[in-house]
């Protein structure tokens, strides 16, 4: 019994290491990891990031990624065109982010100003 479960053990582990001696990594993936993008916004501002780190990224919904990685896959986008997409997704997405803390009183004005025109219709 010990020598089977000591084999079994020699078995997973020489497996493990062989696949991680030699990772097959696709073209397109390897595209992606290393095709950078100088990203000027949130927690890159200043760094160059890989489009396949942008891609994982939180900016980056899941069924946005699966679809943008399916495209890419298929070649019905080229990788200048993935790189283009995510980079504004992260950019609009850190944009929005910013946008309610920096604007926390222009809602308020508005809805304040329809009010007043309302007000004002009624009263003719």
């Amino acid at each position: 019994l010990i020598a089977v479960k000591t084999s079994d053990k020699d078995t997973v582990s020489a497996a493990a290491e062989k696949d991680g001696d030699s990772p097959k990594e696709e073209p397109w993936e390897k595209a992606l990891k290393t095709t950078v993008v100088d990203m000027d916004v949130g927690e890159f501002r200043g760094h160059k990031i890989s489009v396949w780190d942008l891609l994982h990224s939180k900016y980056i919904p899941e069924e946005n990624r699966k679809e943008l990685l399916e495209l890419y896959q298929a070649g019905e986008l080229t990788l200048e065109q993935v790189k283009m997409v995510v980079s504004t997704i992260v950019t609009k997405a850190e944009a929005a982010r910013a946008e309610p803390s920096a604007n926390a009183s222009s809602p308020r004005a508005e809805t304040t100003v329809t009010e007043a025109e309302d007000t004002h219709l009624q009263e003719d």
